[in-house]
């Protein structure tokens, strides 16, 4: 029997490249996922609930859609993130904007939805995605920090306000992840993927950025009965790189 065998989760940023590692692995371990992205296209799910997560609305109801469909909410992922490089001198207000919103409000929104669900069936678990840059800053990405930091210290708050409901609250923080967003930033900067990857696994001492899949392995180590006394944790996974 798989660790969340008869388990209801709800993924966002499900099309991302963690996103999809989450889904994959929550799954095969017997969960039933719905997911949410702006386009879902291609994966597996039990349920799919496209939509913008800079609409209030749209994250407001994201969990009870899921307790409606499904049956219940065990799990909530945060996961969607988005990453905005540069001085704050080069930050425009659309920038700050759409930061905010996707790594702050939303999972704002979505843990105050989901944890009355969460009490009221006995317990939960939720999962951030901050940064290891939202717990030690680094350079020239102020409002990524920023966010990340917001999204840290919401965690370690929630974590102690709703332990005592079942609920525990917890956050990856990864240094950087071989996802289609981190080659996509390399290929804006008209710099070569692959070339950029290899040069970053160098500054790693044990050898290469994480996968994915290495990542969403403590995502579902922190939303599984292994993880039931660590909450308001901000568990850094970074192979051993230092920020900064």
């Amino acid at each position: 029997m798989g660790r969340f065998e008869g388990k209801v989760a709800l993924v966002t940023g499900a099309a991302g490249g963690i996103g999809k590692a989450v889904v994959t692995l929550l799954k095969s371990e017997g969960a039933r996922v719905a997911v949410s992205d702006r386009y879902c296209d291609g994966i597996a799910s039990d349920l799919i609930l496209e939509g913008d997560l800079r609409d209030p609305a749209y994250c407001d109801g994201l969990p009870g859609q899921v307790q409606d469909a499904l049956g219940g909410l065990d799990i909530l992922i945060n996961n969607a993130g988005v990453i905005t490089r540069g001085d704050i001198t080069q930050a425009s207000d659309e920038d700050y904007a759409l930061t905010m919103a996707v790594n702050v409000e939303a999972p704002f929104r979505l843990c105050r939805a989901a944890i009355p669900i969460m009490a009221e069936a006995g317990g939960g678990a939720i999962v951030n995605t901050a940064s290891c840059w939202g717990v030690h800053p680094g350079p020239n990405h102020p409002l990524y920090i920023m966010s990340k930091a917001a999204l840290a210290s919401l965690t370690q708050c929630l974590g102690r306000d709703h332990a005592g409901q079942g609920i525990r609250v917890n956050a990856v923080c990864p240094n950087e992840v071989n996802t289609p967003m981190l080659r996509t930033g390399f290929a804006i900067r008209g710099l070569d993927p692959d070339k950029g990857i290899e040069e970053l696994n160098r500054s790693v001492p044990i050898g290469h950025i994480a996968e994915p899949e290495e990542i969403a392995d403590v995502i579902a180590f922190l939303a599984s009965d292994a993880a039931r006394y660590v909450c308001g944790a901000l568990v850094e996974v970074n192979g051993a790189k230092p920020v900064g």
